[in-house]
This record gives C-alpha cells, sequence and structure tokens, in this order.
C-alpha cells in the first residue's frame, strides 16, 4: 500500500451517468449556445446584458450539475455554488447600476471635448 493514501473513512462511489443523460444536456448546451448566438444579433433594447447573463448561467449550471456531478453531490456544494452564482449576480447589479448614475456625463464630456455624439 503506498504511503499516499487518503483514508477519510468514507467510501467513495462515483456516479456513472447513462450516455442518454448526457446527451441531452449536450443538446441543451448546444441549443442555449444557438440561442446565445440568435440573441447576439438581435437588437434587445436594453436587455442584451441581462438574457445574455440568463443563458450563461443556464450553462454553467448545467454543466456543474450533470458533468461536474455536483447533483449527486452533498448539498452543501449546492449551496456554495448557489450563493456563489447569486453573489456574482449581485455584484453585477451593482456595477450596472453604478454605471448607469454617470452615462449621461460621459456622454456630455465626450460631445464636449472630443466632438463626437
Amino acid at each position: 500500500m503506498s504511503d499516499h493514501t487518503h483514508d477519510s473513512g468514507e467510501e467513495h462511489i462515483g456516479h456513472v451517468l447513462p450516455l442518454s443523460l448526457l446527451v441531452k444536456v449536450f443538446g441543451g448546451l448546444v441549443l442555449l449556445t444557438a440561442l446565445t448566438v440568435f440573441t447576439g444579433t438581435m437588437n434587445l433594447h436594453g436587455w442584451d446584458l441581462p438574457v445574455a447573463m440568463v443563458i450563461a448561467t443556464s450553462k454553467a449550471s448545467l454543466v456543474c450539475l450533470f458533468f461536474m456531478h455536483l447533483k449527486y453531490d452533498k448539498p452543501f456544494n449546492g449551496m456554495i455554488f448557489l450563493l456563489s452564482v447569486l453573489f456574482v449576480g449581485l455584484f453585477l447589479a451593482f456595477v450596472g447600476y453604478d454605471a448607469g448614475q454617470y452615462q449621461d456625463d460621459i456622454k456630455a464630456y465626450t460631445i464636449e471635448h472630443i466632438g463626437g455624439e
């Protein structure tokens, strides 16, 4: 026996997923990617970033849940993932709100000093 074994007292059981489930998840990721490309060509009137973030979060969740086996892991790890996603969303909301507060000043400065529209 090697000196590098780590015996935590728990038996580790891998999660073998059926190929049909993995193909379905892959199909979902492909559809979401196509939706990302499709919405990228549209003018969503200021909703571009929120729509892109929802699609990206959905794709990341699928990858984490099935390919990284988070769905079959301990609930604590899922809670940490969910809190991380919520924290990033909250951070982006504050950044978006802050950036919206001074956009008019930037436009006015650009027009005044640079001569752009």
